[in-house]
């Protein structure tokens, strides 16, 4: 039998995390209807673009660049404060959820190349 990979399940949460910004993101599109000039203009496309990142972004999380791909998303939500405010605050609360899974990731990554994980101990 094989041990279990913990980065696997790790790369769970980080999907969950992935698609619950992606709901809250999209209910921004609410917002850019009714200040942004509707869901047509290049702030609706902006956000339903950041919506379609995230999304396919959950797909690619079992390769190692699929990390500077959410920071990246990260980067143009924190940019886009200037043209949607809304989207800019979400992205810096969602900056800090990432800040912490990128550090439990390493510590995880840490602890598994020390054998100190429950799942390496031996019975």
């Amino acid at each position: 039998m094989t041990a279990p990979n913990p980065m696997k399940g790790f790369r769970g949460v980080m999907a969950g995390a992935l698609i619950i910004e992606a709901i809250v993101v999209a209910l921004a599109l609410l917002v850019v209807h009714r200040t942004g000039g509707g869901l047509a203009s290049w702030k609706g496309l902006l956000v339903g673009g950041i919506v379609l990142g995230l999304i396919v972004t959950c797909g690619l999380l079992r390769h190692k660049w699929s990390m500077y791909v959410v920071l990246a998303l990260q980067l143009v939500m924190l940019g886009s404060f200037f043209a949607v405010p809304e989207l800019g605050v979400l992205g810096l609360i969602f900056g800090l959820v990432w800040t912490y899974l990128f550090w439990l990731r390493r510590d995880v990554a840490k602890r598994m190349a020390e054998g100190r994980l429950p799942s390496q101990q031996e019975r």
